[in-house]
Protein backbone atom coordinates (compact mmCIF):
# COMPACT_ATOMS: atom_id res chain seq x y z
CA UNK A 1 0.00 0.00 0.00
CA UNK A 2 1.40 3.68 -0.90
CA UNK A 3 2.77 5.53 1.77
CA UNK A 4 0.24 8.71 0.25
CA UNK A 5 -2.71 5.74 1.10
CA UNK A 6 -1.70 5.75 5.16
CA UNK A 7 -1.49 8.99 5.05
CA UNK A 8 -4.66 10.10 3.86
CA UNK A 9 -6.65 6.98 6.12
CA UNK A 10 -4.65 8.92 9.12
CA UNK A 11 -5.72 11.90 8.20
CA UNK A 12 -9.14 10.75 7.92
CA UNK A 13 -8.69 9.01 11.74
CA UNK A 14 -7.71 12.82 12.74
CA UNK A 15 -10.45 14.15 11.61
CA UNK A 16 -12.80 11.93 13.10
CA UNK A 17 -11.04 12.62 16.44
CA UNK A 18 -12.33 16.10 16.71
CA UNK A 19 -15.84 14.17 17.13
CA UNK A 20 -15.00 10.58 18.00
CA UNK A 21 -16.54 9.97 21.31
CA UNK A 22 -19.70 11.21 20.54
CA UNK A 23 -19.52 9.08 17.77
CA UNK A 24 -18.92 6.14 20.21
CA UNK A 25 -21.77 7.20 22.33
CA UNK A 26 -23.73 7.60 19.21
CA UNK A 27 -22.95 3.89 17.89
CA UNK A 28 -23.39 2.21 21.43
CA UNK A 29 -26.94 3.91 21.73
CA UNK A 30 -27.67 2.88 18.02
CA UNK A 31 -26.64 -0.56 19.13
CA UNK A 32 -28.13 -1.01 22.46
CA UNK A 33 -31.59 0.03 20.99
CA UNK A 34 -31.21 -2.38 18.13
CA UNK A 35 -30.24 -5.39 19.64
CA UNK A 36 -33.32 -4.96 22.47
CA UNK A 37 -35.76 -4.31 19.73
CA UNK A 38 -34.68 -6.93 17.39
CA UNK A 39 -33.08 -9.35 19.57
CA UNK A 40 -35.74 -9.64 22.99
CA UNK A 41 -38.58 -7.40 21.29
CA UNK A 42 -38.79 -9.24 17.86
CA UNK A 43 -36.67 -12.39 18.63
CA UNK A 44 -38.74 -13.18 21.98
CA UNK A 45 -41.90 -13.51 19.47
CA UNK A 46 -40.01 -15.48 17.45
CA UNK A 47 -38.59 -17.61 20.41
CA UNK A 48 -41.97 -18.30 21.72
CA UNK A 49 -43.63 -19.00 18.36
CA UNK A 50 -40.99 -21.14 16.63
CA UNK A 51 -38.11 -22.01 18.68
CA UNK A 52 -34.54 -21.87 17.35
CA UNK A 53 -33.70 -20.45 13.78
CA UNK A 54 -31.14 -22.26 12.48
CA UNK A 55 -30.56 -24.09 15.41
CA UNK A 56 -29.19 -20.65 17.65
CA UNK A 57 -31.75 -18.64 19.47
CA UNK A 58 -33.07 -16.09 17.35
CA UNK A 59 -31.04 -13.10 18.65
CA UNK A 60 -27.97 -15.54 18.03
CA UNK A 61 -28.94 -15.88 14.40
CA UNK A 62 -29.83 -12.20 13.95
CA UNK A 63 -27.48 -10.29 15.19
CA UNK A 64 -24.56 -11.41 12.59
CA UNK A 65 -26.84 -10.51 10.00
CA UNK A 66 -27.11 -6.97 11.64
CA UNK A 67 -24.04 -7.01 11.45
CA UNK A 68 -22.62 -7.28 8.47
CA UNK A 69 -25.94 -5.28 7.28
CA UNK A 70 -24.63 -2.58 9.68
CA UNK A 71 -21.45 -2.36 7.49
CA UNK A 72 -23.30 -2.46 4.33
CA UNK A 73 -25.10 0.27 5.04
CA UNK A 74 -22.33 2.51 6.38
CA UNK A 75 -20.26 2.02 3.24
CA UNK A 76 -22.47 2.56 1.13
CA UNK A 77 -23.12 6.10 2.97
CA UNK A 78 -19.60 6.98 2.90
CA UNK A 79 -19.31 6.02 -0.83
CA UNK A 80 -21.50 8.03 -2.02
CA UNK A 81 -22.28 11.79 -1.09
CA UNK A 82 -18.68 12.07 0.63
CA UNK A 83 -17.41 10.95 -2.58
CA UNK A 84 -19.39 13.68 -4.54
CA UNK A 85 -18.16 16.31 -2.40
CA UNK A 86 -14.52 15.38 -3.08
CA UNK A 87 -14.80 15.49 -6.49
CA UNK A 88 -17.35 18.04 -7.56
CA UNK A 89 -19.28 19.69 -4.86
CA UNK A 90 -16.09 20.58 -2.47
CA UNK A 91 -13.39 18.90 -4.83
CA UNK A 92 -11.01 18.69 -2.08
CA UNK A 93 -9.78 15.37 -3.65
CA UNK A 94 -9.07 17.96 -6.77
CA UNK A 95 -6.85 19.43 -3.77
CA UNK A 96 -5.16 16.53 -2.99
CA UNK A 97 -3.69 15.23 -6.17
CA UNK A 98 -2.43 19.04 -7.10
CA UNK A 99 0.66 16.90 -4.55
CA UNK A 100 2.35 14.43 -5.02
CA UNK A 101 -0.86 12.18 -4.32
CA UNK A 102 -1.73 9.91 -7.64
CA UNK A 103 -5.74 10.03 -7.95
CA UNK A 104 -5.30 5.91 -7.48
CA UNK A 105 -3.84 7.10 -3.84
CA UNK A 106 -7.07 9.35 -3.58
CA UNK A 107 -9.40 6.17 -4.14
CA UNK A 108 -7.86 3.88 -2.77
CA UNK A 109 -7.50 6.13 0.85
CA UNK A 110 -11.37 6.50 0.69
CA UNK A 111 -11.63 2.85 0.30
CA UNK A 112 -9.12 1.82 2.79
CA UNK A 113 -10.78 4.78 5.75
CA UNK A 114 -14.45 2.98 4.80
CA UNK A 115 -13.22 -0.60 5.64
CA UNK A 116 -11.15 1.08 8.82
CA UNK A 117 -14.34 2.75 10.09
CA UNK A 118 -16.21 -0.49 9.56
CA UNK A 119 -13.90 -2.35 11.57
CA UNK A 120 -14.13 0.01 14.40
CA UNK A 121 -18.26 -0.30 14.13
CA UNK A 122 -18.30 -3.77 13.75
CA UNK A 123 -16.11 -3.78 16.83
CA UNK A 124 -18.82 -2.12 19.13
CA UNK A 125 -21.61 -3.66 17.52
CA UNK A 126 -19.95 -7.05 18.32
CA UNK A 127 -19.61 -5.85 22.09
CA UNK A 128 -22.47 -4.50 22.14
CA UNK A 129 -23.93 -8.00 21.01
CA UNK A 130 -21.72 -10.34 23.90
CA UNK A 131 -23.44 -8.03 26.34
CA UNK A 132 -26.56 -9.35 25.18
CA UNK A 133 -25.65 -12.56 24.84
CA UNK A 134 -25.66 -12.67 21.10
CA UNK A 135 -22.08 -14.17 20.70
CA UNK A 136 -22.26 -17.79 21.44
CA UNK A 137 -19.04 -18.68 20.27
CA UNK A 138 -15.28 -17.61 20.94
CA UNK A 139 -14.58 -17.20 16.61
CA UNK A 140 -16.63 -14.69 17.30
CA UNK A 141 -14.17 -12.49 16.74
CA UNK A 142 -13.46 -13.17 13.46
CA UNK A 143 -17.07 -11.57 12.26
CA UNK A 144 -14.96 -8.06 12.62
CA UNK A 145 -12.58 -8.80 9.87
CA UNK A 146 -15.72 -10.48 7.75
CA UNK A 147 -17.69 -7.49 8.36
CA UNK A 148 -15.02 -4.80 7.08
CA UNK A 149 -14.42 -7.40 4.04
CA UNK A 150 -18.21 -7.17 3.28
CA UNK A 151 -18.08 -3.38 3.75
CA UNK A 152 -15.28 -2.98 1.65
CA UNK A 153 -17.00 -5.41 -0.79
CA UNK A 154 -19.62 -2.47 -1.53
CA UNK A 155 -17.42 0.58 -0.99
CA UNK A 156 -14.80 -0.50 -4.10
CA UNK A 157 -17.56 -0.35 -6.40
CA UNK A 158 -19.76 2.63 -5.05
CA UNK A 159 -17.13 4.79 -4.79
CA UNK A 160 -15.96 3.79 -8.11
CA UNK A 161 -19.47 4.50 -9.60
CA UNK A 162 -19.80 7.73 -7.44
CA UNK A 163 -17.05 9.46 -8.92
CA UNK A 164 -18.83 8.79 -12.67
CA UNK A 165 -21.51 11.10 -11.82
CA UNK A 166 -22.26 14.57 -12.08
CA UNK A 167 -25.16 14.68 -10.13
CA UNK A 168 -26.39 12.59 -6.72
CA UNK A 169 -29.59 12.13 -8.80
CA UNK A 170 -28.90 7.93 -9.02
CA UNK A 171 -27.67 7.81 -4.84
CA UNK A 172 -31.38 7.59 -3.98
CA UNK A 173 -32.01 4.84 -6.84
CA UNK A 174 -29.14 3.11 -5.79
CA UNK A 175 -30.18 2.94 -1.93
CA UNK A 176 -34.07 2.21 -2.79
CA UNK A 177 -33.35 -0.45 -5.48
CA UNK A 178 -30.21 -1.86 -4.36
CA UNK A 179 -29.21 -1.54 -1.53
CA UNK A 180 -32.63 -1.92 0.65
CA UNK A 181 -33.63 -5.06 -1.47
CA UNK A 182 -30.16 -6.53 -0.01
CA UNK A 183 -30.94 -5.51 3.30
CA UNK A 184 -33.84 -7.31 3.70
CA UNK A 185 -33.28 -10.34 1.24
CA UNK A 186 -29.60 -11.61 2.15
CA UNK A 187 -30.37 -13.44 5.32
CA UNK A 188 -30.44 -10.48 7.75
CA UNK A 189 -33.42 -11.42 9.51
CA UNK A 190 -34.14 -14.85 8.29
CA UNK A 191 -32.50 -18.26 6.58
CA UNK A 192 -32.98 -17.42 2.73
CA UNK A 193 -33.99 -20.61 2.47
CA UNK A 194 -37.33 -19.43 3.45
CA UNK A 195 -37.77 -17.67 -0.28
CA UNK A 196 -38.70 -18.70 -3.25
CA UNK A 197 -36.17 -20.94 -5.26
CA UNK A 198 -35.66 -18.10 -7.91
CA UNK A 199 -35.12 -15.13 -5.53
CA UNK A 200 -32.84 -17.79 -3.41
CA UNK A 201 -30.63 -18.49 -5.81
CA UNK A 202 -30.49 -14.29 -6.58
CA UNK A 203 -29.50 -13.94 -3.25
CA UNK A 204 -26.26 -15.96 -3.63
CA UNK A 205 -24.82 -13.55 -5.85
CA UNK A 206 -25.57 -11.09 -3.14
CA UNK A 207 -22.16 -9.81 -1.17
CA UNK A 208 -24.49 -9.00 1.98
CA UNK A 209 -25.28 -12.62 2.28
CA UNK A 210 -21.79 -13.62 1.91
CA UNK A 211 -20.90 -11.14 4.48
CA UNK A 212 -24.09 -12.48 6.71
CA UNK A 213 -22.89 -15.99 6.53
CA UNK A 214 -19.30 -15.26 7.31
CA UNK A 215 -20.65 -13.32 10.38
CA UNK A 216 -22.50 -15.49 11.49
CA UNK A 217 -20.76 -18.83 10.80
CA UNK A 218 -17.84 -17.04 13.38
CA UNK A 219 -20.45 -15.48 15.70
CA UNK A 220 -22.30 -18.99 16.19
CA UNK A 221 -19.39 -21.11 15.88
CA UNK A 222 -21.00 -22.59 12.97
CA UNK A 223 -18.43 -21.96 10.08
CA UNK A 224 -16.62 -24.26 7.71
CA UNK A 225 -13.42 -23.97 6.10
CA UNK A 226 -14.71 -24.74 2.37
CA UNK A 227 -17.77 -22.28 2.81
CA UNK A 228 -15.81 -19.99 4.50
CA UNK A 229 -13.55 -19.74 1.45
CA UNK A 230 -16.06 -19.57 -1.32
CA UNK A 231 -17.56 -16.30 0.65
CA UNK A 232 -14.36 -14.74 1.32
CA UNK A 233 -12.85 -15.39 -2.25
CA UNK A 234 -16.77 -14.02 -3.70
CA UNK A 235 -16.60 -10.73 -1.17
CA UNK A 236 -12.57 -10.07 -2.47
CA UNK A 237 -13.56 -10.16 -6.17
CA UNK A 238 -16.43 -7.34 -5.52
CA UNK A 239 -13.22 -6.01 -3.93
CA UNK A 240 -10.87 -6.44 -7.25
CA UNK A 241 -13.03 -5.48 -9.69
CA UNK A 242 -13.93 -2.36 -7.90
CA UNK A 243 -10.46 -1.15 -7.17
CA UNK A 244 -9.72 -1.92 -10.68
CA UNK A 245 -13.01 0.65 -12.53
CA UNK A 246 -12.29 2.94 -9.46
CA UNK A 247 -8.27 3.46 -10.05
CA UNK A 248 -9.12 4.21 -13.35
CA UNK A 249 -12.51 6.43 -12.74
CA UNK A 250 -10.83 8.78 -9.72
CA UNK A 251 -7.93 9.31 -13.04
CA UNK A 252 -10.21 9.58 -15.58
CA UNK A 253 -12.41 12.32 -12.96
CA UNK A 254 -9.20 13.89 -11.03
CA UNK A 255 -7.40 14.77 -14.23
CA UNK A 256 -9.74 16.48 -16.33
Amino acid sequence: MSLWVVRLVFLSLCTLAGYAVSQVHQSLIEHWALGIAIGFGLGGLVQESTGNVGGVPYDAFVAPGLLAASAMLGAAAESLWPVMAGTKWVRTFHAMVATPVRPADVYAGVVAWTTVRSAVGASIFLIVAAILGAVISPWGVLAIPAAALCATAFAAPLTAFSATQETDARFPVILRIGIMPLFLFSGTFFPVSQLPDALQRLSWLSPLWHGVELCRGAMTGSIDFFPAVVHVAVLVACVIAGWYWGTRSFTKKLTQ
